[in-house]
């Protein structure tokens, strides 16, 4: 998790384009065209941006939304705060580490937590993938 960006310019040159906009910009990629959506290693999520660890794959389900989603997040790695674009009020999840852009959490998740956090795949790197 050392040398973590801290210029737009050091981000362009660590993060893919669409990883770029998630993280850093706050965008959305479109629905069930991301990576892990149907994933279904076992392993630990990490921010793309960082590395920080996020969400462990035994909490991911199906929820039908388009996006990768977990019922749970790891401890304090993840930060909320509230956000009221697109004219709602929602309340969106960020990597605690380096403050990028990971999607929003609802209240309507499957128990013991009965979250949803649906999380932008380009903000994610399943361990797995980071020595392929």
């Amino acid at each position: 998790m050392s040398d973590v960006p801290t210029t737009d310019e050091e981000w362009l040159n660590k993060l893919e384009p669409q990883e770029f906009n998630v993280l850093r910009r706050g965008a959305t990629e479109r629905p069930f065209t991301g990576r892990y959506l149907d994933e279904k290693r076992e392993g630990t999520y990490m921010c793309a941006g960082c590395g920080t660890e996020l969400f462990e794959s035994e909490t991911k389900f199906e929820s039908g939304s388009g996006w990768p989603s977990f019922y749970d997040s790891l401890g304090d790695n993840v930060a909320e705060k509230q956000d009221t674009s697109h004219g709602m009020l929602r309340t969106e999840v960020l990597c605690a580490s380096c403050g990028g852009h990971l999607g929003h959490v609802f209240p309507d998740g499957p128990d013991p937590t009965g979250l949803r956090y649906c999380i932008n795949g380009a903000a994610l790197k399943l361990d797995k993938d980071l020595n392929a």
